[in-house]
This record gives structure tokens, sequence and C-alpha cells, in this order.
């Protein structure tokens, strides 16, 4: 049995074994793995006795369940109609010309992925930046490159 599997089973074991279960479970396995492999999500909808089609279309729907790969940092900017007419588009291009890599990409070296989200609940002090679980509010071009500058730092 795979280091998942138990981790699978811990989880279920924590949580039970209904359909209710399968977020705190999806959301379990990303924080200990990164990442929602398709050999996992078949593992979780054998143990929870749901189809694999169920539990890949939960996970495939939430922002922050990665069905792929991603960096290091995970940088999120949030856009929405209030980051976005605060200046989002411009901390986006600013980040992608830094990373030299597109929104939905991974740098190279496998230490930054730059993704956008729907809300991320900091309306009031857009635009906003997550980068892993630390949020960034009130941010501009400047900020942000700062702020990736010491990520950058931190993971050498």
């Amino acid at each position: 049995m795979s280091k998942t599997d138990v981790l699978i089973k811990e989880l279920v074991t924590k949580y039970g074994k209904n359909r209710n279960s399968l977020m705190p479970v999806l959301q379990g396995v990303v924080q200990s793995e990164k990442c929602l492999s398709e050999e996992t999500l078949i593992s979780i909808a054998r143990e929870l006795e749901l189809s694999a089609a169920e539990v890949y279309g939960t996970a495939s729907f939430y922002t922050f369940l990665d069905t792929v790969p991603r960096g290091k940092n995970i940088i999120r900017i949030c856009k929405t109609i209030t980051c976005h007419m605060k200046g989002k588009d411009e901390i986006i291009l600013a980040l992608e010309n830094m990373l030299r890599i597109k929104v939905g990409e991974t740098t190279h070296d496998k230490k930054f992925t730059l993704l956008t989200a729907n809300c991320l609940g900091w309306c009031h002090k857009g635009p906003v930046m997550l980068v892993n679980n630390e949020v960034f509010p009130e941010i501009n071009v400047q900020k942000s490159i700062e702020i990736i500058e010491k990520f950058s730092k931190e993971t050498a």
C-alpha cells in the first residue's frame, strides 16, 4: 500500500465514509501531497465508494484542489471586478514578465506557479494576492514584485 493510500484511509477514518467526506478528504490529500493525481482520485473514489467521475468532477471544479503538479510557491491573483478595477491586470502582466510564465504556468525551476482565483474574500482591500496561504492585500505592481522576490530568496 502506497503512502498516499495510507493517507486516504486515515482521512476516511477521520471524516467518515460518505459523500459529505469527499471535500475534506480531497483537501487533506492536497495539503499533504500538493496535487491530486489520477491514481489518487481513483483511490479516493474506491475508498468512498463513489464514481471516479464524481470525484474528478469535484476536484477539478475547485481552484484550490490542484489536479496537476504546481510550483513550490503558488501565486493566486484575485480576478474579481473589484480587483480588476484596482489594477490586477497590470500586476499579472508584471509577474508574468518577472517570472517569464503566463497565468496557469509554472516556472522551469518549479519555484512558482501563477494562477488567478475567482474571489479571495478581500474585496475591501483589493487588489489581493495569495502566495501559498499568505494573503497580501492592497498590492500594486511594485509591492507584488517585492513579495515574489522575497519568496524567491527564501526558496533559493
